[in-house]
């Protein structure tokens, strides 16, 4: 179980993660990409970020090829925001989870 300052972290991250996702320029990545979830290891080496975008998930897979080509620019960035011993190396991970969400939505309004 992760200790409550990682939890808190993680939370950070996640919050500092979507701001930067905000700056890119690359035109992989999608402008309704949205952050998931973080996932932050107990040692705070490493920090899965789950992603996922509105157009489906190839959308979000073409802007994990983005995401990870410029992994290193995202990482120097979040250790200058975050006050952290060592920035967490970071791997991006599509998840169609927004998608999904919202096809539930539409299912549910046609049966109601």
């Amino acid at each position: 179980m992760a200790s409550f300052k990682t939890a808190r972290l993680g939370e950070d991250i996640h919050r500092e993660l979507t701001a930067i996702l905000r700056e890119l320029k690359d035109p992989r990545i999608d402008p309704m990409l949205s952050i998931v979830k973080v996932d932050l290891s107990g040692d705070q080496s490493s920090c899965k970020v789950y992603v996922s975008s509105m157009e489906g998930m190839e959308k979000a897979r073409e802007s994990v090829k983005g995401l990870t080509s410029g992994a290193g620019y995202i990482r120097r960035e979040l250790g200058r925001r975050v006050q952290m011993r060592r920035s967490p190396e970071l791997r991006f991970i599509a998840d169609d989870s927004i998608a999904h969400s919202a096809g539930i939505a539409d299912k549910l309004r046609e049966i109601l």
